[in-house]
Protein backbone atom coordinates (compact mmCIF):
# COMPACT_ATOMS: atom_id res chain seq x y z
CA UNK A 1 0.00 0.00 0.00
CA UNK A 2 3.40 2.18 0.13
CA UNK A 3 2.06 3.68 -3.08
CA UNK A 4 -0.99 4.67 -2.94
CA UNK A 5 -0.34 5.58 1.33
CA UNK A 6 1.88 8.21 -0.47
CA UNK A 7 -1.52 9.95 -2.29
CA UNK A 8 -2.98 10.86 0.50
CA UNK A 9 -3.06 13.85 2.70
CA UNK A 10 -4.49 13.07 5.80
CA UNK A 11 -6.21 10.26 7.10
CA UNK A 12 -10.13 11.07 8.43
CA UNK A 13 -11.28 7.71 9.91
CA UNK A 14 -8.52 5.08 10.77
CA UNK A 15 -9.11 1.61 10.16
CA UNK A 16 -9.58 1.00 14.11
CA UNK A 17 -12.20 3.86 14.32
CA UNK A 18 -13.98 2.44 10.86
CA UNK A 19 -14.03 -1.14 12.92
CA UNK A 20 -15.63 0.23 16.16
CA UNK A 21 -18.11 2.37 14.35
CA UNK A 22 -19.09 -0.68 12.16
CA UNK A 23 -19.68 -3.22 15.29
CA UNK A 24 -21.60 -0.56 16.87
CA UNK A 25 -23.76 -0.23 13.90
CA UNK A 26 -24.31 -3.38 13.25
CA UNK A 27 -25.64 -4.06 17.24
CA UNK A 28 -27.78 -0.93 16.56
CA UNK A 29 -29.31 -2.49 13.29
CA UNK A 30 -29.50 -6.08 15.04
CA UNK A 31 -31.60 -4.33 18.55
CA UNK A 32 -33.84 -2.39 15.74
CA UNK A 33 -34.49 -5.32 13.07
CA UNK A 34 -35.58 -8.12 15.36
CA UNK A 35 -38.07 -10.38 14.15
CA UNK A 36 -38.45 -8.22 11.07
CA UNK A 37 -37.41 -9.82 7.61
CA UNK A 38 -34.02 -7.92 6.88
CA UNK A 39 -32.64 -7.07 3.45
CA UNK A 40 -29.61 -5.16 3.27
CA UNK A 41 -29.09 -3.55 0.09
CA UNK A 42 -25.55 -2.62 -1.11
CA UNK A 43 -25.57 -0.10 -3.73
CA UNK A 44 -22.25 -1.22 -6.00
CA UNK A 45 -19.75 -0.81 -5.99
CA UNK A 46 -18.69 1.57 -3.41
CA UNK A 47 -20.94 0.44 -0.61
CA UNK A 48 -19.51 -3.03 -1.15
CA UNK A 49 -16.12 -3.18 1.31
CA UNK A 50 -19.05 -1.49 4.13
CA UNK A 51 -21.58 -4.13 3.30
CA UNK A 52 -18.85 -6.92 4.23
CA UNK A 53 -18.24 -5.65 7.21
CA UNK A 54 -21.32 -4.33 8.16
CA UNK A 55 -23.14 -7.99 7.86
CA UNK A 56 -20.65 -9.54 9.67
CA UNK A 57 -21.72 -7.53 12.38
CA UNK A 58 -25.50 -8.14 12.00
CA UNK A 59 -26.50 -10.97 14.57
CA UNK A 60 -30.23 -11.74 12.79
CA UNK A 61 -30.68 -13.05 9.79
CA UNK A 62 -30.77 -11.30 6.82
CA UNK A 63 -30.60 -11.60 3.68
CA UNK A 64 -28.41 -9.10 0.89
CA UNK A 65 -28.63 -7.93 -2.37
CA UNK A 66 -26.70 -5.74 -4.63
CA UNK A 67 -27.77 -2.68 -7.16
CA UNK A 68 -26.32 -0.60 -9.44
CA UNK A 69 -27.78 2.88 -10.32
CA UNK A 70 -26.15 5.89 -11.96
CA UNK A 71 -26.95 9.07 -12.00
CA UNK A 72 -27.44 10.99 -15.28
CA UNK A 73 -27.43 14.18 -16.62
CA UNK A 74 -26.95 16.07 -19.89
CA UNK A 75 -23.43 16.87 -20.76
CA UNK A 76 -22.37 18.41 -17.69
CA UNK A 77 -20.90 16.15 -14.73
CA UNK A 78 -24.12 17.54 -11.89
CA UNK A 79 -26.36 15.04 -11.38
CA UNK A 80 -30.14 16.31 -12.50
CA UNK A 81 -31.20 13.23 -10.14
CA UNK A 82 -32.67 10.81 -12.68
CA UNK A 83 -31.87 7.80 -11.49
CA UNK A 84 -30.98 5.06 -13.92
CA UNK A 85 -31.13 1.46 -12.58
CA UNK A 86 -27.97 -0.68 -14.15
CA UNK A 87 -28.41 -3.78 -12.26
CA UNK A 88 -31.54 -4.08 -10.33
CA UNK A 89 -32.27 -6.02 -7.06
CA UNK A 90 -33.18 -9.87 -7.89
CA UNK A 91 -35.44 -10.16 -4.18
CA UNK A 92 -39.12 -8.96 -4.01
CA UNK A 93 -39.10 -6.56 -1.39
CA UNK A 94 -42.98 -7.13 -0.54
CA UNK A 95 -42.88 -7.24 2.96
CA UNK A 96 -39.21 -7.03 3.69
CA UNK A 97 -38.28 -4.20 5.69
CA UNK A 98 -35.35 -2.90 3.21
CA UNK A 99 -31.67 -1.41 4.84
CA UNK A 100 -29.84 0.64 2.00
CA UNK A 101 -25.91 0.40 2.55
CA UNK A 102 -24.12 2.81 1.64
CA UNK A 103 -20.54 4.35 1.25
CA UNK A 104 -21.17 7.88 1.39
CA UNK A 105 -24.22 9.96 1.53
CA UNK A 106 -23.07 13.30 -0.56
CA UNK A 107 -25.87 15.61 -2.68
CA UNK A 108 -28.48 13.08 -1.94
CA UNK A 109 -30.07 13.45 -5.39
CA UNK A 110 -29.22 9.78 -6.01
CA UNK A 111 -30.76 8.64 -3.06
CA UNK A 112 -33.91 11.06 -2.77
CA UNK A 113 -35.12 9.50 -5.72
CA UNK A 114 -34.25 5.57 -5.65
CA UNK A 115 -35.75 5.41 -1.88
CA UNK A 116 -39.02 6.41 -3.57
CA UNK A 117 -38.55 3.95 -6.11
CA UNK A 118 -38.33 1.00 -4.00
CA UNK A 119 -40.96 2.57 -1.54
CA UNK A 120 -43.41 1.46 -4.76
CA UNK A 121 -42.50 -1.91 -4.14
CA UNK A 122 -44.14 -2.33 -1.32
CA UNK A 123 -41.56 -3.17 1.30
CA UNK A 124 -42.81 -2.83 5.29
CA UNK A 125 -39.69 0.02 5.18
CA UNK A 126 -36.72 1.46 3.30
CA UNK A 127 -33.80 2.84 5.60
CA UNK A 128 -30.63 4.29 4.84
CA UNK A 129 -27.25 3.40 6.34
CA UNK A 130 -23.70 4.84 5.90
CA UNK A 131 -20.52 5.05 6.84
CA UNK A 132 -19.96 8.61 6.08
CA UNK A 133 -21.89 11.90 5.12
CA UNK A 134 -21.51 14.96 3.78
CA UNK A 135 -23.93 17.36 5.07
CA UNK A 136 -22.46 20.50 3.50
CA UNK A 137 -22.67 18.92 -0.04
CA UNK A 138 -26.60 18.07 0.56
CA UNK A 139 -28.78 19.46 -1.82
CA UNK A 140 -31.74 17.31 -1.62
CA UNK A 141 -33.78 16.55 1.97
CA UNK A 142 -32.48 13.44 2.79
CA UNK A 143 -30.73 11.73 6.13
CA UNK A 144 -29.29 8.83 7.11
CA UNK A 145 -31.35 6.47 9.05
CA UNK A 146 -27.72 4.90 10.41
CA UNK A 147 -24.21 7.18 10.63
CA UNK A 148 -21.17 6.29 10.90
CA UNK A 149 -18.92 9.76 10.75
CA UNK A 150 -19.68 13.34 8.99
CA UNK A 151 -16.95 14.38 7.24
CA UNK A 152 -15.90 17.74 5.55
CA UNK A 153 -16.58 18.09 1.73
CA UNK A 154 -12.29 17.26 0.93
CA UNK A 155 -12.06 14.36 -1.57
CA UNK A 156 -12.31 11.67 0.15
CA UNK A 157 -11.12 7.64 -0.83
CA UNK A 158 -10.36 4.59 0.62
CA UNK A 159 -12.75 1.96 2.25
CA UNK A 160 -14.80 1.42 -0.80
CA UNK A 161 -14.50 5.09 -2.00
CA UNK A 162 -12.69 5.68 -5.36
CA UNK A 163 -10.70 8.04 -7.57
CA UNK A 164 -10.91 6.49 -11.01
CA UNK A 165 -11.72 3.22 -9.38
CA UNK A 166 -8.49 3.44 -7.44
CA UNK A 167 -7.67 3.23 -3.76
CA UNK A 168 -10.67 1.41 -2.93
CA UNK A 169 -9.26 -1.40 -1.19
CA UNK A 170 -7.61 1.36 1.46
CA UNK A 171 -8.27 0.18 4.94
CA UNK A 172 -9.08 3.50 6.23
CA UNK A 173 -10.88 6.77 4.64
CA UNK A 174 -8.37 9.19 3.66
CA UNK A 175 -8.25 12.66 1.81
CA UNK A 176 -6.11 12.40 -1.43
CA UNK A 177 -4.00 14.79 -2.03
CA UNK A 178 -5.24 17.61 -4.87
CA UNK A 179 -2.54 17.03 -7.49
CA UNK A 180 -3.68 13.52 -8.33
CA UNK A 181 -7.08 14.41 -9.00
CA UNK A 182 -6.37 17.76 -10.60
CA UNK A 183 -3.63 16.50 -12.74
Amino acid sequence: MQGMDQDIDHILVSEEQLRQKVAELGAQISRDYEGCDLLMVSILKGGAVFMADLMRTVTIPCAIDFMVVSSYGGANTESTGLVKIVKDLDADLSGKDVLIVEDILDTGITLSNLLPMLRLRNPNSVRLCTILSKPSRRKADIEPDYLGFEVPDEFVVGYGLDFDEKYRNLPYVGVLKPEIYTR
